[in-house]
């Protein structure tokens, strides 16, 4: 510790002199010794030592001239005193401009370079020192992470053990229920079948009333004697009832509307002849105008004539009263018989009402064994697959140690001028625009993507949203060691490849022994 202490200290103040050529570095001074010639590194040639830094290139690996610019590929070492040696190209010695924080390679310029080593030594101390408190407190921080996972994952593995025993009971109780519920739906459907089968068969007859009624109407309207048969002669005064689109009812079209009869009577029209004309049959009791030349659907009221109509209507038959009142003055006859009356509307009875007592008793009683067995069906279902999600978490790869499973819950948004950046570790990457719009997937979690030796460095997410004319978005996650987890920069690199990096105290490795902060002060 003594020994550590020392050398931690000497970049502050002391320094130790090893004579060497300039440009040499401490590790390669005993390879120049100036009692002896000196042999190339690479062994191409020997030369007199005073032949070292002459500004002449004698050796092919140009290590013969280490402090001057003469040989192209020949190295300089800056000594950098107080801060980290460094290596520069010959050909940056004495080209004006200051390499060497100590200024060394600027020896023979005319420019004079402040020695900047100690400042910068002292600024890179400190950050070392800052990163040396990140990986302390984080590597703590990831020891805790790993604590809370065994923990976690204990409760999560009992909270398995008991779903399974759950998904048993309850799966028992849903097949119980099912077998309930069949056995109650069956008398239900019966008892509104038959329902069903009651209201069906007064709707025929409701219908087949009113179809009646309708055939007694145009019965009566046909026959314009009343003397109780519809003729030929009487048919044909129907015109709509044409059958060759010529707009006249023939004797022949006629005579085969009524089944090749001279005449009918009102049971026969109903039976043969009704079914035959009722489509074109247009009523003599509706306006001429009447839009509708067919007689009403039977399942739905005629329609009400407009304002317009009606004042027509009126108009017509007050002229219509006038000239029979004229008439009847000159030739008085007997009035007509009055119409049958109007077969009734479309009512309720159109709707099938509602189910008896003991109907209703039954249906409610295989609602409430279907509400049951549907109820726990849904808590199966909720279960099933709370069991999953907890088998897929305990099963995943969090790390050697599980010091990333604290991730998997959690999500982490970056905001730069132009995007709102989201991160779900091991779900998803997003991409929305800051001033609205909706989300670009930038991939969905594929692996580990490290090197070999350091796996859980990376993640990548894959098969993202295309990009035009060109491949699948897809993000590699780099993770790195911090106090605090964060996304810290989003970049894309290359074509619809995109780079993020996260901070989080799982990357943190477990750090060295108090000791110097760089080993490399091989000047000092």
């Amino acid at each position: 510790m003594l020994l550590a202490l020392l050398l931690a200290l000497l970049p502050l103040g002391w320094t130790v002199e090893v004579k060497r050529p300039r440009g040499v570095s401490l590790a390669n001074h005993h390879f120049y010794d100036e009692t002896k010639p000196f042999t190339c590194l690479d062994g191409s040639a020997t030369v007199p030592f005073d032949q070292v830094n002459d500004d002449y290139c004698d050796c092919k690996d140009g290590s013969d001239e280490p402090g001057t610019a003469a040989c192209p590929n020949g190295s300089f070492h800056c000594t950098n005193a107080g801060y980290r040696p460094l290596y520069i190209l010959s050909s940056r010695v004495n080209d004006g401009v200051c390499d060497c924080c100590d200024g060394t390679d600027e020896y023979n310029s005319g420019i004079v370079c402040d020695n900047m080593c100690k400042e910068k030594g002292r600024k890179e101390r400190e950050s070392l020192q800052e990163m040396a408190e990140v990986t302390r407190e984080g590597f703590r921080l990831k020891k805790i992470l790993i604590e809370d996972w065994k923990k976690t994952r204990e409760e999560k593995q009992q909270k398995v053990l008991e779903l399974q025993s759950g998904k048993k009971s309850l799966e028992e109780q849903v097949e119980a229920l099912r077998a309930l519920k069949e056995e109650a739906e069956k008398p239900e459907q019966e008892a509104k079948q038959r329902h069903q089968k009651l209201w069906e068969e007064q709707q025929a007859a409701s219908r087949a009333q009113r179809e009646q009624a309708l055939a007694a109407e145009a019965f009566q309207e046909l026959d314009d004697d009343a003397d109780g048969t519809v003729t030929l002669a009487e048919l044909q005064t129907h015109p709509e009832l044409d059958g060759d689109g010529d707009g006249v009812l023939s004797e022949e079209e006629a005579q085969a509307l009524l089944g090749g009869d001279a005449h009918t009577d009102a049971a026969s029209f109903h039976d043969r002849v009704w079914a035959a004309i009722r489509d074109k049959y247009r009523s003599e009791a509706l306006p001429t105008e009447s839009p509708e030349p067919s007689i009403p659907d039977l399942t739905t009221a005629p329609p009400l004539p407009t304002e317009e109509e009606e004042e027509v209507e009126e108009e017509e038959e007050e002229e219509e009263e006038e000239d029979d009142s004229e008439v009847q003055e000159e030739h008085p006859k007997e009035a007509p018989p009055p119409l049958a009356p109007p077969p009734p509307a479309s009512t309720p009875e159109d709707k099938m009402p509602p189910y008896d007592e003991q109907t209703q008793a039954l249906i409610d009683a295989a609602q409430e064994a279907r509400s049951k067995f549907e109820e726990a069906e849904r808590s199966l279902k909720d279960l099933e697959e709370s069991l999953r999600d907890l088998e897929q978490e305990i099963s995943f790869d969090f790390g050697p140690q599980g010091e990333f499973a604290y991730l998997y819950s959690q999500c982490y948004e970056l905001t730069t001028n132009e995007y709102v950046y989201r991160l779900c570790p091991f779900k998803l990457v997003s991409q929305k625009p800051k001033l609205g719009g909706s989300p670009t997937s930038l991939g969905t979690w594929g692996s580990w993507a490290g090197p070999e030796h350091d796996r859980f460095s990376a993640m990548k997410y894959e098969q993202g949203t295309g990009c035009w004319q060109g491949p699948n978005r897809s993000t590699t996650v780099r993770l790195l060691c911090g106090k605090e987890t964060a996304v810290t920069s989003t970049t894309e690199p290359s074509r619809c490849e995109y780079l993020m990096e996260l901070t989080t105290p799982a990357a943190c490795s477990e750090p060295p022994p108090d000791g110097p902060l760089d080993g490399n002060h091989d000047e000092l």
